[in-house]
């Protein structure tokens, strides 16, 4: 397990998907956010590390505890579910589904990307500038890259609505699967997506 600050309030943690089995096209270790909002506690994804469990719910309980906040539990894909039922049922958590965008947190908006239907969304945490991401967006080499979903119907309706993600002040980009992208996060995304930013 590791876990990085990104911001204050936000974290960003990666740790071994119990599933993989020496797939090519996505790393092992997968990406998991944990974010302070005013009125909730954030995570987006959330994966328990094997054998670290206990370290991982003491630094977890740590930080619940000394926020007060209730937590909610954000997935960017269905197939995301990961560790929910467990951190659901432990804290007592809210889990956001696509058709219940009032249960956000204050701060959080959800991007959906046109030309699919499978359910794929990113979140933009407004306050810290972040974009947390499921798969239309892996890390590559230090960048980004575009992965349309097998599912996709308009590929070019996606490639139009990732373009307006150039409009949002976003200072990262924290994907599932690679490396996030900290820094020249604007020209990593116009460079992902071939145009001029």
């Amino acid at each position: 397990m590791e876990i990085t600050q990104i911001a204050p309030g936000l974290r960003y943690w990666t740790a071994p998907h119990p599933e993989w089995r020496g797939a090519t096209d996505w790393p092992e270790d997968v990406g998991c956010v944990y974010y302070e909002a005013s009125d909730a506690i954030a995570l987006i994804d959330p994966l328990v590390p094997e054998g670290e469990g206990d370290e991982f719910w003491a630094l977890l309980d740590a930080a619940i505890e000394r926020s007060g906040l209730p937590v909610a539990v954000l997935l960017t894909a269905p197939w995301h579910e990961r560790s929910t039922p467990v951190v659901a049922e432990r804290y007592g958590a809210t889990v956001w589904v696509r058709e219940s965008s009032d249960l956000l947190p204050t701060g959080v908006e959800v991007f959906v990307p046109a030309g699919s239907s499978e359910g794929q969304v990113a979140f933009f945490l407004r306050p810290p500038q972040a974009l947390v991401v499921a798969e239309f967006f892996m890390g590559a080499n230090g960048g980004l890259r575009v992965c349309p979903s097998p599912a996709l119907i308009d590929k070019d309706a996606f490639d139009e609505s990732l373009r307006t993600l150039l409009d949002l002040p976003i200072e990262c980009v924290l994907v599932s699967h690679g490396e996030p992208v900290l820094h020249d996060r604007r020209r990593r995304i116009a460079e992902a997506l071939g145009t001029d930013g």
